[in-house]
């Protein structure tokens, strides 16, 4: 498994987690109005997911957060879609379950699942983030039926435990087969644990390391426009 976070940056990342308030209502009403709603001839991409989504840390989130790229390459391959950032810092997949239907008031053409990180470094029962996470895509489905859907997969550190960091990384190709999702193996692949690439925090990703997580998801998500 991709060893991507040291000891003290996933004690760094809980204290970010636990410091951050449960209660993401306004949070997120503000992360999902910041992008304006699509034009009459654009379909839209959304991203739900947590601080990674949402740019956390970055001086400009709305252009430099990986969505945003996302955006970039999409205009410059002259795509009519439209990139919707739905990301709320702290958020785990309990509050996405919670926040979902507020969500979906927006037309959806394309669902982008982003979530996830926060159980596993909470140490949450696999079993509870599936559930969580299927409930999550089960509702898109029934409220956008002709909706494309794809998951963004997620690791936890080998300090976890080998039963634990295994059990977690299982969630995400699991679900994409008994879902048939296209599946981004693991958003973070070449930037954690790279000290240029993550802010001073060692969690969050810089703008250069943002354009990186683009790229991850870019190929997958390309064939899904």
């Amino acid at each position: 498994m991709h060893k991507y976070l040291s000891a003290l940056t996933i004690a760094l990342l809980l204290a970010a987690c636990n410091s951050t308030p449960q209660n993401t209502t306004a949070d997120t009403t503000q992360s999902a109005s910041a992008t304006p709603a699509s034009t009459d001839s654009s379909k839209i991409v959304l991203v739900f997911g947590d601080s990674l989504t949402a740019g956390y840390g970055l001086d400009d989130p709305d252009n430099e957060a990986y969505p945003a790229v996302l955006q970039q390459k999409i205009d410059s391959a002259k795509l009519p879609y439209h990139v919707v950032n739905a990301g709320v810092s702290g958020e785990t997949s309990a509050g996405g379950k919670g926040r979902i239907d507020w969500a979906l008031k927006q037309k959806v053409d394309v669902f982008v699942l982003a979530l996830g990180s926060n159980d596993g470094l909470r140490g949450i029962p696999t079993a509870e983030t599936t559930r969580n996470l299927q409930a999550i895509l089960d509702r898109v489905k029934a409220k956008y039926p002709n909706a494309k859907r794809m998951l963004l997969g997620m690791q936890v550190p080998p300090s976890m435990g080998t039963a634990y960091t295994a059990s977690f990384k299982g969630i995400f190709p699991q679900l994409a087969a008994k879902n048939q999702l296209p599946l981004v193996p693991f958003l973070l692949q070449g930037v954690g644990g790279v000290p240029r690439l993550n802010q001073a925090d060692g969690i969050h990703p810089t703008a250069e390391g943002a354009k990186i997580l683009a790229g991850n998801v870019w190929p997958v998500l390309r064939k899904e426009l």
